[in-house]
């Protein structure tokens, strides 16, 4: 039997999946169109072509997935196109802004922001939060740029406060966001099966990750926010991670070069160390995870 309702709901997402892979690839070509870096220039017809067959390739890939009724897919397409179109606008932002030829260079960043003088210090934690949040920004160009401008200690205050607010945001928006479009995607019961699961083991894998400068602890935050970690420990841990990894990065910076031989061997020890004392504390994970537990008093 001719059903309409069901002819209209297929029709519309199919339509508004070929519009979201429509404005990703509008958004990044008129990113691509302002050439503000030297890659993008001397790449730019390679760019623009990258750019239009991965959002072709998922609007396909998701008509295919949905004409077979594989909702887990096609439903996962649909996210990673949305979030495409976040990150098209946020790439078309900083490139008509003219930002994204500063946040790459410590001495041009350093620049921008002194240029608001008195409004340097909110828009240098402003800009510590939104880069938790939003802007693709490497740590180190924000320190070392903070550094230069307000010393290591001031720098690190400024940075702690925009970061560990931003680590908060981020948190709600895997826990309240994240969770729900997992959910969507892989059926509630799927997903509560596999927490349940990870659970003993996220609180002290995320903890050290956190607190060790290899992983990139702003795309951690929401992770943590879809594991079982809870607001109190997410909160008390956030701090003191944050607090040791801000202060070590900002005094740091200039005491350990990377343009010279014994800084590069330093750093490098300095990586083996930290990938040796992760990989000791990921094979005692239980036991360490249940002592901090309960220390803190937190159920299991």
């Amino acid at each position: 039997m001719f059903d309409i309702k069901e002819v209209i709901k297929h029709t519309v997402n199919i339509l508004a999946t070929v519009l979201f892979s429509a404005v990703a690839f509008v958004f990044f070509a008129y990113g691509l169109r302002y050439k503000s870096l030297p890659f993008i220039s001397e790449h730019f017809m390679v760019l623009i072509s990258v750019a239009f067959a991965v959002c072709s390739l998922l609007a396909i890939a998701f008509l295919i997935f949905y004409l077979l009724k594989n909702q887990p897919l096609y439903r996962l397409i649909t996210c990673i196109l949305i979030f495409l179109v976040v990150c098209a606008v946020i790439f078309f932002a900083i490139c008509a802004t003219g930002l994204i030829n500063k946040i790459n260079s410590i001495q041009a960043l350093r620049d921008y922001i002194a240029d608001f003088g008195n409004m340097a210090v909110f828009l240098f934690i402003l800009f510590c939060f939104l880069q938790v949040v939003v802007l693709p920004v490497p740590g180190s160009v924000t320190v070392a740029a903070g550094v230069a401008l307000f010393g290591p200690f001031k720098c690190a205050i400024y940075s702690f406060i925009g970061i560990v607010f931003g680590s908060v945001v981020a948190f709600a928006i895997g826990r309240w966001v994240g969770y729900k479009a997992v959910k969507w995607i892989v059926g509630k019961e799927s997903l509560d099966k596999w927490l349940e699961k990870l659970k003993g083991k996220d609180y002290l894998i995320l903890s050290i990750m956190f607190l060790l400068p290899l992983f990139p602890d702003d795309i951690l935050c929401f992770v943590a926010g879809l594991s079982s970690m809870t607001w109190i420990y997410f909160l008390v841990m956030i701090f003191v991670t944050r607090l040791i990894s801000v202060f070590t990065t900002s005094y740091s910076i200039g005491l350990i070069p990377f343009n010279t031989w014994w800084g590069i061997i330093i750093w490098i020890a300095i990586g083996i160390g930290i990938g040796i004392s992760f990989w000791l504390i990921c094979k005692n994970s239980d036991r360490i995870d249940g002592f901090i537990k309960n220390k803190l008093k937190l159920k299991k």
